[in-house]
Protein backbone atom coordinates (compact mmCIF):
# COMPACT_ATOMS: atom_id res chain seq x y z
CA UNK A 1 0.00 0.00 0.00
CA UNK A 2 1.30 3.47 -0.91
CA UNK A 3 1.72 6.24 1.69
CA UNK A 4 -0.76 9.01 2.34
CA UNK A 5 -0.14 12.69 2.96
CA UNK A 6 -2.76 13.87 5.44
CA UNK A 7 -3.96 17.46 5.25
CA UNK A 8 -6.52 18.72 7.75
CA UNK A 9 -8.16 16.89 10.63
CA UNK A 10 -10.50 14.12 9.46
CA UNK A 11 -12.69 12.74 6.65
CA UNK A 12 -15.67 14.81 5.52
CA UNK A 13 -18.73 12.82 6.56
CA UNK A 14 -20.67 13.63 3.38
CA UNK A 15 -17.76 12.70 1.10
CA UNK A 16 -17.19 9.46 3.01
CA UNK A 17 -20.85 8.53 2.62
CA UNK A 18 -20.56 8.91 -1.15
CA UNK A 19 -17.27 6.97 -1.21
CA UNK A 20 -18.61 4.00 0.75
CA UNK A 21 -21.85 2.06 0.43
CA UNK A 22 -23.11 -0.45 2.98
CA UNK A 23 -25.66 -2.97 1.71
CA UNK A 24 -27.86 -5.14 3.92
CA UNK A 25 -26.81 -8.70 3.02
CA UNK A 26 -29.28 -10.60 5.25
CA UNK A 27 -31.87 -11.67 2.69
CA UNK A 28 -32.25 -14.78 0.53
CA UNK A 29 -29.83 -17.29 2.02
CA UNK A 30 -30.03 -21.08 1.76
CA UNK A 31 -29.42 -23.22 4.85
CA UNK A 32 -28.69 -26.88 5.55
CA UNK A 33 -28.22 -28.45 8.98
CA UNK A 34 -25.52 -31.08 8.58
CA UNK A 35 -22.19 -31.50 6.85
CA UNK A 36 -21.98 -30.86 3.11
CA UNK A 37 -18.35 -30.24 2.18
CA UNK A 38 -19.13 -29.80 -1.53
CA UNK A 39 -21.42 -26.85 -0.68
CA UNK A 40 -18.53 -24.42 -1.14
CA UNK A 41 -18.55 -25.15 -4.89
CA UNK A 42 -20.59 -22.99 -7.28
CA UNK A 43 -21.95 -26.08 -9.06
CA UNK A 44 -23.43 -27.54 -5.87
CA UNK A 45 -27.22 -27.93 -6.01
CA UNK A 46 -28.78 -26.26 -2.97
CA UNK A 47 -32.34 -26.28 -4.34
CA UNK A 48 -33.59 -28.68 -1.60
CA UNK A 49 -32.12 -26.47 1.13
CA UNK A 50 -34.25 -24.24 3.31
CA UNK A 51 -34.57 -20.56 2.30
CA UNK A 52 -34.26 -18.00 5.09
CA UNK A 53 -33.16 -14.50 6.05
CA UNK A 54 -30.48 -13.70 8.59
CA UNK A 55 -29.92 -13.42 11.51
CA UNK A 56 -30.52 -17.12 12.15
CA UNK A 57 -29.98 -19.49 15.09
CA UNK A 58 -30.60 -23.14 14.31
CA UNK A 59 -30.20 -24.39 17.91
CA UNK A 60 -33.29 -22.57 19.16
CA UNK A 61 -35.29 -24.34 16.44
CA UNK A 62 -34.33 -27.78 17.81
CA UNK A 63 -36.18 -29.60 20.60
CA UNK A 64 -34.91 -29.29 24.16
CA UNK A 65 -32.87 -32.38 24.97
CA UNK A 66 -31.82 -33.50 28.46
CA UNK A 67 -29.01 -35.55 26.88
CA UNK A 68 -27.62 -32.65 24.81
CA UNK A 69 -23.81 -32.37 25.25
CA UNK A 70 -24.26 -28.61 25.67
CA UNK A 71 -25.69 -29.27 29.12
CA UNK A 72 -28.04 -27.00 31.02
CA UNK A 73 -25.62 -24.08 30.66
CA UNK A 74 -26.01 -24.32 26.89
CA UNK A 75 -29.78 -24.38 27.13
CA UNK A 76 -30.03 -28.17 26.60
CA UNK A 77 -30.12 -27.44 22.85
CA UNK A 78 -27.77 -29.17 20.44
CA UNK A 79 -25.19 -27.49 18.22
CA UNK A 80 -23.77 -29.43 15.28
CA UNK A 81 -22.64 -28.26 11.83
CA UNK A 82 -24.57 -26.04 9.43
CA UNK A 83 -23.99 -24.52 5.97
CA UNK A 84 -25.25 -21.24 4.49
CA UNK A 85 -25.14 -20.23 0.81
CA UNK A 86 -26.12 -17.08 -1.07
CA UNK A 87 -25.80 -16.12 -4.74
CA UNK A 88 -25.51 -12.47 -5.76
CA UNK A 89 -24.30 -10.21 -8.54
CA UNK A 90 -22.02 -7.18 -8.52
CA UNK A 91 -22.55 -4.41 -11.11
CA UNK A 92 -19.83 -3.88 -13.70
CA UNK A 93 -19.52 -0.30 -12.46
CA UNK A 94 -17.95 -1.67 -9.26
CA UNK A 95 -14.92 -3.21 -11.00
CA UNK A 96 -12.72 -0.34 -9.81
CA UNK A 97 -14.02 -0.60 -6.21
CA UNK A 98 -13.05 -2.64 -3.16
CA UNK A 99 -15.77 -4.95 -1.89
CA UNK A 100 -15.86 -6.50 1.58
CA UNK A 101 -18.20 -8.78 3.48
CA UNK A 102 -18.72 -7.95 7.16
CA UNK A 103 -20.10 -10.50 9.62
CA UNK A 104 -21.35 -9.08 12.91
CA UNK A 105 -21.21 -12.52 14.54
CA UNK A 106 -21.14 -16.22 13.61
CA UNK A 107 -21.18 -18.93 16.27
CA UNK A 108 -18.75 -20.61 15.86
CA UNK A 109 -15.68 -22.00 14.01
CA UNK A 110 -16.81 -20.46 10.73
CA UNK A 111 -15.13 -20.82 7.35
CA UNK A 112 -16.17 -18.47 4.54
CA UNK A 113 -15.83 -19.26 0.82
CA UNK A 114 -16.28 -16.99 -2.20
CA UNK A 115 -16.76 -18.79 -5.52
CA UNK A 116 -15.16 -21.93 -4.05
CA UNK A 117 -12.13 -20.18 -2.53
CA UNK A 118 -11.63 -20.17 1.23
CA UNK A 119 -11.26 -16.68 2.71
CA UNK A 120 -10.36 -17.84 6.21
CA UNK A 121 -11.47 -19.49 9.44
CA UNK A 122 -12.69 -17.79 12.61
CA UNK A 123 -12.38 -20.13 15.61
CA UNK A 124 -14.56 -18.09 17.95
CA UNK A 125 -18.09 -16.80 17.68
CA UNK A 126 -18.66 -13.45 19.38
CA UNK A 127 -16.44 -10.90 17.63
CA UNK A 128 -17.31 -9.40 14.23
CA UNK A 129 -14.96 -9.86 11.27
CA UNK A 130 -14.40 -8.88 7.64
CA UNK A 131 -13.05 -10.44 4.42
CA UNK A 132 -12.24 -8.70 1.15
CA UNK A 133 -14.00 -10.28 -1.83
CA UNK A 134 -12.61 -8.07 -4.60
CA UNK A 135 -9.96 -10.38 -6.17
CA UNK A 136 -12.39 -13.30 -6.52
CA UNK A 137 -15.58 -11.62 -7.77
CA UNK A 138 -17.33 -11.80 -11.13
CA UNK A 139 -19.00 -8.61 -12.34
CA UNK A 140 -22.04 -7.81 -14.41
CA UNK A 141 -24.64 -10.53 -14.91
CA UNK A 142 -22.39 -13.38 -13.73
CA UNK A 143 -23.40 -14.83 -10.37
CA UNK A 144 -21.16 -15.07 -7.32
CA UNK A 145 -21.52 -17.57 -4.49
CA UNK A 146 -20.77 -16.93 -0.83
CA UNK A 147 -20.79 -20.08 1.33
CA UNK A 148 -20.31 -20.28 5.09
CA UNK A 149 -19.60 -23.44 7.07
CA UNK A 150 -20.40 -23.14 10.79
CA UNK A 151 -19.36 -25.75 13.36
CA UNK A 152 -20.81 -25.47 16.85
CA UNK A 153 -19.35 -28.85 17.70
CA UNK A 154 -17.88 -30.46 19.82
CA UNK A 155 -19.71 -29.51 22.97
CA UNK A 156 -19.68 -28.05 25.57
CA UNK A 157 -17.85 -24.91 24.44
CA UNK A 158 -19.65 -22.10 26.30
CA UNK A 159 -20.74 -21.34 29.86
CA UNK A 160 -24.12 -20.02 28.64
CA UNK A 161 -26.49 -20.40 25.72
CA UNK A 162 -24.65 -19.30 22.58
CA UNK A 163 -26.95 -20.25 19.73
CA UNK A 164 -25.61 -21.65 16.46
CA UNK A 165 -25.16 -20.10 13.03
CA UNK A 166 -25.00 -16.62 11.52
CA UNK A 167 -26.85 -15.10 14.44
CA UNK A 168 -26.08 -11.44 13.66
CA UNK A 169 -26.32 -9.24 10.56
CA UNK A 170 -24.14 -9.45 7.43
CA UNK A 171 -23.15 -6.43 5.29
CA UNK A 172 -21.66 -5.93 1.85
CA UNK A 173 -19.38 -2.87 1.93
CA UNK A 174 -18.08 -1.14 -1.21
CA UNK A 175 -15.34 1.51 -1.06
CA UNK A 176 -13.05 3.51 -3.32
CA UNK A 177 -9.28 2.92 -3.47
CA UNK A 178 -8.73 5.29 -0.53
CA UNK A 179 -10.94 4.52 2.45
CA UNK A 180 -11.19 4.43 6.22
CA UNK A 181 -9.97 1.06 7.49
CA UNK A 182 -12.26 -1.42 9.20
CA UNK A 183 -12.65 -0.19 12.81
CA UNK A 184 -10.41 2.64 11.61
CA UNK A 185 -11.83 5.48 13.72
CA UNK A 186 -10.81 5.67 17.38
CA UNK A 187 -12.28 8.47 19.51
CA UNK A 188 -11.34 9.21 23.14
CA UNK A 189 -12.07 12.06 25.56
CA UNK A 190 -9.00 12.23 27.84
CA UNK A 191 -10.25 15.41 29.55
CA UNK A 192 -13.87 16.31 30.30
CA UNK A 193 -15.34 18.85 32.72
CA UNK A 194 -18.43 21.07 32.93
CA UNK A 195 -16.96 23.71 30.66
CA UNK A 196 -14.90 21.91 28.04
CA UNK A 197 -13.65 18.60 26.74
CA UNK A 198 -10.55 17.42 24.94
CA UNK A 199 -11.32 15.01 22.12
CA UNK A 200 -8.67 12.85 20.48
CA UNK A 201 -9.44 11.23 17.14
CA UNK A 202 -7.21 8.66 15.44
CA UNK A 203 -8.24 7.59 11.92
CA UNK A 204 -6.56 4.81 9.94
CA UNK A 205 -6.74 5.34 6.17
CA UNK A 206 -6.00 2.67 3.55
CA UNK A 207 -4.47 3.73 0.25
CA UNK A 208 -4.87 0.76 -2.11
CA UNK A 209 -3.40 2.56 -5.13
CA UNK A 210 0.18 2.51 -6.40
CA UNK A 211 0.75 6.22 -5.90
CA UNK A 212 0.95 8.72 -3.04
CA UNK A 213 -2.31 10.56 -2.35
CA UNK A 214 -3.01 13.97 -0.85
CA UNK A 215 -6.21 13.81 1.17
CA UNK A 216 -7.93 16.00 3.71
CA UNK A 217 -9.90 14.67 6.65
CA UNK A 218 -12.72 16.55 8.36
CA UNK A 219 -14.48 15.40 11.53
CA UNK A 220 -17.90 16.78 12.46
CA UNK A 221 -18.89 16.65 16.14
CA UNK A 222 -22.62 16.77 16.83
CA UNK A 223 -24.08 18.21 20.03
CA UNK A 224 -26.58 15.63 21.26
CA UNK A 225 -28.30 18.29 23.36
CA UNK A 226 -28.96 20.44 20.30
CA UNK A 227 -32.03 19.04 18.55
CA UNK A 228 -32.11 21.62 15.75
Amino acid sequence: LMPLILVGISFCAEAQTRARTIQDFDSNWKFYLGNADDAKQISFNDAPWRSLNLPHDWSIELPFDSTSPTGNGGGALRGGIGWYRKTFTIPASSKSKHIFIDFDGVYMNSEVFINGRSLGVRPNGYISFRYELTPYLKFGNEKNLIAVKVSNDPQPNSRWYSGSGIYRNVWLVTTNDVFIDHWGTYVTTPKVNNNEATITINTSIINATKSTKNISITTIIYDAANKE
